[in-house]
């Protein structure tokens, strides 16, 4: 059984290409959640996966894509939810 975490990112992360660096990063990784925009400029992602690939998706949380300048990942370990693939959402 794997891990899920919540992962908020600040800084310079909207308008980037955050959220499609995160989506392709997921299929590389083959982990499952979701990856948003908020409304206050942050990106939100919740990954599912082995710990290895959960730790692999922090790592490219924190450096972002080019164009991205992350200030902080603040990361929440929570309850896994299983479920499949993984989602683009607003």
């Amino acid at each position: 059984m794997g891990i899920r975490v919540r992962a908020v990112v600040t800084g310079r992360v909207q308008g980037v290409g955050f959220r499609w660096t995160t989506a392709q990063g997921a299929a590389r990784h083959g982990v499952t959640g979701f990856v948003r925009n908020l409304p206050d400029g942050s990106v939100e992602a919740e990954v599912e996966g082995d710990r290895s690939d959960v730790d692999a998706m922090l790592a490219l949380l924190r450096t972002g894509p080019p164009g991205a300048a992350v200030a902080d990942v603040a990361v929440q370990e929570i309850p896994p939810r299983g479920g499949a693939g993984f989602d683009v959402r607003g």
